[in-house]
């Protein structure tokens, strides 16, 4: 805070993912004990305890805003060429330290190849075409020559001042660095670390964003970072008038409460909730192709949201999908998540998917594959801590929502195909199943047909990204990573550019030789007859 470490006296103990599936209830006693103010044990395993995070207290929490409200004016007069080199020195830094950034996110319980995936992200989000791009949105300049003088006319986005960042449970330390984007902005920024899985946040806001900040001599409290409970930090943010925005991400309940608070106060809320995304395949698809987009689901147990949740398949090529899609699921595999190959993670609390599973079935879906519990080696185990991938098959649009698992996001390697009624409307009964789905992040379309695709192209307005014969997850230069509509985003939603979405719009008119009562009542050119 304020560009100086604090110590608390208190910490929170991260013990590597390898540790806790070899065995939990040593590993889990181990954290228990040093959190509680125990001793390191002097023989402890090399895969054991990763590091250890300083917990905040209420007064942090304050100091951590009196920083960032005193560092806000200068930062969001920092030229905008400044905060865009900042962008540059943050993708170098994640470049150069990748290695470092993946172990830790690999220590945490993230697969090493989806490590390297959430990486990949943060080099196109601060990949020169998006930083152009969101430029271009920051400041556009216009001039306008006139008889007796001259106008600069400017359109630019200010910093709304004090963003308060709440990243996930999952994906920590990538949405945390997607979350100081506002930066760019010129926003100063607080973040907090959740207690899970705090270790990942602070090495990278630490080591790779705040180098970079000091490289282009941002004030001290332009970013500040902390791990503290959410609820009493929340409630400090809305609480505090000098906070103008909040970026949350989490659960839909919680995030449309806060939304709602938020406008009450006067605050900005920007929203990362749940998705439910729509693959749709169509007869002439890559069967194939789609297929292995669709294995995207089971990526990390299904515990990210931006991976596909439901499929509507066309009639004619239902039964080869479903058939392809039920052998590549067996091949998603879990096991310790620094070896090679491996997609699944440990899901601990598991009653909800079989409930899930058991809803569908009850009313009138198929199982196809999966639906058990796994031990790590990939054997099937009434105690295991991974969940096989499971393939439901769903005869019909019409009521399929009436499926839990279908109407909403269930967080889990858990995929339903929807198989579609055969008729003439077909595409429009897909089409207004894709836009009615109150949930909004992302939507898939496979097939081949140019006036197909120019159809859905027109014609979807759900989601905040739109992907054509593409990976469902993979990211993209220019185009958003995340955002959303409906339950997604919540009543502001679309795609998210951070430092779009923390600021806002205003225009300049600066005048040379200008008189004013010319300028009101004066014909100038381009509006004459």
């Amino acid at each position: 805070m304020g560009g100086r470490d604090v110590d608390s006296g208190r910490y929170l103990y991260t013990v590597s993912t390898r540790s806790i599936l070899t065995d939990v209830f040593a590993s889990l006693t181990l954290k228990r004990r040093l959190e509680a103010g125990g001793d390191l044990p002097t023989d402890l395993p090399a895969d054991g305890i990763v590091g250890r995070c300083a917990v905040a207290d209420a007064g942090t929490v304050t100091a951590a805003l009196d920083a960032a409200a005193a560092a806000a004016p200068e930062w969001a007069a920092t030229p905008l060429a400044v905060r865009m080199r900042l962008g540059e020195l943050v993708r170098a830094r994640v470049r150069a330290h990748e290695s470092e950034l993946v172990d830790l996110l690999v220590a945490e319980g993230s697969p090493a190849a989806l490590a390297r995936w959430q990486v990949a992200g943060l080099l196109e989000l601060f990949s020169p075409e998006t930083l152009g791009y969101c430029a271009a949105q920051l400041h556009q300049e216009f001039r306008q020559e006139l008889p007796d003088g001259e106008r600069t006319l400017t359109v630019r986005r200010v910093a709304d001042g004090v963003v308060c960042v709440n990243p996930p449970q999952n994906a920590p330390a990538a949405s945390a660095l997607f979350g100081i984007t506002p930066l760019l902005a010129g926003n100063a920024v607080v973040v907090r670390a959740p207690r899970s899985a705090p270790l990942g946040v602070m090495y990278a806001l630490r080591e790779l964003v705040l180098p970079a900040l000091r490289e282009v001599g941002a004030p001290d409290g332009t970013l500040n970072v902390f791990c503290a409970r959410p609820g009493p930090t929340l409630r400090a943010w809305l609480d505090d008038p000098r906070v103008a925005d909040i970026f949350y991400t989490g659960d839909v309940e919680r995030g449309l409460e806060l939304e709602r608070e938020c406008v009450a106060r006067g605050k900005k809320p920007v929203l990362e909730l749940a998705g439910n995304d729509c693959v749709v395949v169509w007869r002439d698809a890559d069967v194939p192709a789609a297929v292995e987009a669709l294995t995207e689901c089971f990526y990390g147990s299904g515990q990210i949201c931006m991976v596909p949740n439901q499929v509507v398949a066309h009639p004619d090529v239902a039964d080869e999908l479903i058939a392809r899609l039920s052998a590549a699921a067996g091949q998603v595999r879990p096991g310790y998540p620094d070896e090679d190959g491996v997609l699944l993670s440990p899901v601990l609390r598991s009653e909800r998917f079989f409930a899930y599973v058991r809803d569908a079935l009850d009313r009138g879906a198929t199982l196809v594959h999966g639906a058990r519990r796994l031990d790590v080696d990939g054997t099937p185990c009434d105690t295991g801590l991974f969940l096989e991938p499971t393939v439901l098959r769903v005869d019909g649009l019409a009521g399929c929502r009436e499926i839990d698992a279908v109407r909403g996001e269930t967080f889990f390697p858990l995929l339903p195909v929807i198989v579609a009624e055969p008729g003439p409307d077909l595409i429009d009964r897909v089409l207004e199943h894709v836009n009615s789905n109150p949930y909004g992040l992302r939507n898939s379309l496979w097939a081949s047909d140019d006036r197909v695709l120019d159809t859905f192209v027109a014609r979807v307005r759900n989601g905040g990204v739109l992907k054509i014969n593409d990976s469902h997850i993979g990211f993209l230069p220019y185009l958003p990573t995340h955002g959303g509509t409906g339950l997604t985003g919540g009543a502001f939603g679309e795609a998210n550019y951070p430092m779009l979405r923390t600021s806002h719009l205003q225009g300049v008119s600066r005048a040379t030789g200008i008189r004013p009562r010319d300028a009101v009542f004066a014909t100038f050119p381009g509006s004459r007859s």
